[in-house]
């Protein structure tokens, strides 16, 4: 491993280790299904996306290191922006296809990692699972790696996308059974858009509803 990869891995778990520790000054988080996260080999990790604090603590909760698309105006950020690649992020267009992010979360792939996709594309502005994005369906109809469902459930209440800074809550995060697509490309693979849309909704759905009768 190199120094810069070493010097990534050892801020990374940093930065695991310091957002567990915070979030208990603010509340509760309840992790559960993590032994669907595989352990070994390359795996998609399609997520809800109710909040900043959605990749911190899903993240966090996961021993194993994991990549993540993030929107690319954070990488311009002052302080955060420098930051960003060292803890295992890679920028992506919102908004807009980004052939470079696709290229990059496959080669990422391709090498044995995780990749986190938060699949609708932003933040929710009510707390509710929004339309699916296109191009993310695509990506993992095209990887043919296992797709990680998560849903996490009270990241809204505890910092909606309005707010700039964030309240006291409790948070659910639950990693769902892995799904597995055959790698599939060109009219294949965008004729198999609309049902696996449909499929990934109902999973993320289902999991939304489950987590709320636990909670």
């Amino acid at each position: 491993m190199s120094g810069s990869s070493e010097s990534a891995g050892a801020l990374y778990r940093s930065a695991q280790l310091l957002a567990r520790t915070l979030w208990r000054l603010l509340g509760r988080l309840d992790v559960r299904g993590l032994q669907n996260v595989p352990q070994t080999g390359p795996f998609l990790l399609i997520a809800n996306h109710q909040s900043v604090l959605d990749p911190i603590l899903i993240q966090a909760s996961v021993r194993r290191p994991i990549f993540a698309m993030a929107k690319s105006t954070q990488f311009n950020a002052p302080i955060l922006g420098p930051l960003m690649p060292r803890i295992l992020t890679f920028p992506v267009r919102r908004y807009q296809v980004d052939p470079q992010a696709v290229r990059t979360a496959l080669k990422l792939l391709r090498a044995g990692h995780g990749v986190a996709v938060y699949i609708e594309g932003e933040r929710s502005w009510n707390g509710r699972l929004q339309d699916l994005k296109r191009g993310t369906v695509r990506l993992a109809l095209r990887a043919g790696v296992p797709v990680v469902p998560v849903v996490i459930q009270g990241s809204y209440e505890a910092w909606p996308r309005w707010d700039n800074r964030p309240a006291r809550a409790n948070v659910t995060i639950e990693f769902l059974t892995p799904i597995l697509m055959p790698a599939s490309r060109g009219a294949t693979n965008r004729a198999a858009v609309p049902e696996t849309t449909a499929r990934l909704m109902a999973v993320l759905e289902t999991g939304l509803r489950r987590s709320s009768v636990k909670a």
